[in-house]
C-alpha cells in the first residue's frame, strides 16, 4: 500500500529556527517543572511496603482504604489489579517500626492472613504479596538510572560521531536529552508515578528516538554525496521528505501498541504506557527539527562526509625499501 505516489516536498528547513526555539522554550518549561513541581517517584524510588490482597468476593476501594486509615495508614495508594477481589496497596515507608511489626499490622487492619492455602481463598482475605523497599535502596535506583541514562548518551554520542560525523552525534544527542526533558516535565505536570517501569519507557524511548535519526542521517550521507549540485537545505528537505512515509507509519503502529498498553493493559503499565505515547509524539519532530536542524546549524557540508582526496604525497615502497 503506497500513502505518497511521489515524494513529497515540504519545505521542513524553512521551519527550522521556530523549531529550535519552540523546542529551547518547552526544555526550559520542564526544567522548571521538575525543579520546582518535582516528581511523583513511586516505591521504587522512595521506599515502602507494597501488599497485594486477594479477596474471596469483590471490594470497594473506598473500604480498603478506611480500614487502613483507622490503623494509622492515611497516605495509602490502591488499586485493583486483575479482578475487582485483588486490591494493590502501596504504603509509604513506616517509621519506628520493623518490617515484622509493619507486616502485622497491616494484616491486622485488614483483616487478612498470609500464606492462605488456595482452598482458603475462597472464603478468607489473604495477602498474596507483601514486599518492603527500605529508602537506601530506593537512592540506588535513582543513582543507577541516573547513570543508565548518561551511559546510553555517552555510547550513543560515540557511535554517530564514528559512524556519521561530530555535528551529527551533537544534533542527535540534543534531540535525545530534549525527548527525556519532555517525558519528564509531562510526568511532572500531570504528576504521573514515576517508577522503575517510567524509567524504563525512557531508556527505550531514547534508543527508539535515536533509531529515527539514524535513518534521516543515512539518507542525508547518501544524498549529500550523490547529490552534488543541491544546496544543503536541499538535501536535508528531500531526505526528510524521503523517509517521511516510513516514519508515519512507524510512529503510528508504536502508538496504537503504547495505546493498547494504556487502555488495556492494567495499572501496572500505566506509567510505562503515557511516557512512551508523549516520547513518542515528542520524537517524530525532534528528529527532524533538533537533530537534523542543530547539525545544519552546526554548518553540516558536503565535504565533512567525503573521503579524504589523494593528494599525489603517497609512494609506495616494495620490501626492500625500493620505490615502485
Amino acid at each position: 500500500m503506497r500513502i505518497f505516489s511521489n515524494v513529497p516536498k515540504i519545505d521542513f528547513m524553512a521551519q527550522r529556527r521556530t523549531g529550535l526555539v519552540l523546542s529551547s522554550v518547552l526544555s526550559i518549561v520542564s526544567i522548571l517543572l521538575i525543579v520546582f513541581h518535582g516528581l511523583n517517584f513511586g516505591i521504587d524510588f522512595t521506599g515502602g511496603v507494597i501488599v497485594e490482597v486477594a479477596y474471596p468476593q469483590s471490594v470497594q476501594l473506598d473500604t480498603v482504604r478506611g480500614a487502613l486509615k483507622g490503623a494509622g495508614y492515611d497516605n495509602a495508594i490502591l488499586q485493583y489489579f486483575g479482578t475487582t477481589s485483588d486490591v494493590l496497596i502501596r504504603l509509604p515507608p513506616a517509621k519506628g517500626s520493623s518490617t515484622a511489626e509493619s507486616s502485622s499490622k497491616i494484616m491486622a487492619a485488614l483483616g487478612a492472613e498470609q500464606g492462605c492455602k488456595p482452598a482458603d481463598r475462597a472464603s478468607k482475605t489473604c495477602v498474596t504479596r507483601i514486599d518492603f523497599v527500605g529508602p537506601q535502596v530506593g537512592e540506588e535506583l535513582t543513582v543507577n538510572g541516573t547513570l543508565a541514562m548518561l551511559a546510553a548518551f555517552a555510547m550513543i554520542a560515540m557511535y554517530i560521531a564514528f559512524r556519521f560525523e561530530w555535528k551529527f552525534s551533537a544534533g542527535a544527542i540534543a534531540a535525545l536529552v530534549h525527548d527525556a526533558l519532555m517525558v519528564v516535565g509531562f510526568l511532572s505536570a500531570t504528576q504521573v508515578e514515576f517508577d522503575l517501569t517510567t524509567l524504563a519507557a525512557i531508556l527505550a524511548l531514547i534508543g527508539y528516538s535515536n533509531n529515527e535519526t539514524i535513518v534521516i542521517f543515512d539518507r542525508v550521507r547518501e544524498n549529500l554525496i550523490t547529490l552534488r549540485k543541491a544546496t544543503i537545505f536541499e538535501v536535508v528537505n528531500l531526505s526528510v521528505n524521503q523517509t517521511l512515509l516510513r516514519s508515519v507509519i512507524t510512529h503510528l503502529t508504536t502508538l496504537l501498541v503504547c495505546t493498547a498498553l494504556l487502555t488495556l493493559g492494567g495499572p501496572s503499565v500505566h506509567s510505562f504506557a503515557i511516557a512512551m505515547i508523549v516520547g513518542v509524539v515528542v520524537a517524530t519532530y525532534s528528529s527532524i527539527y533538533i537533530s537534523t536542524g542543530l547539525a545544519v546549524a552546526l554548518g553540516i557540508s558536503r565535504e565533512d562526509l567525503l573521503p579524504p582526496k589523494d593528494d599525489g604525497t603517497h609512494i609506495d615502497k616494495r620490501g626492500d625499501g625500493a620505490v615502485v
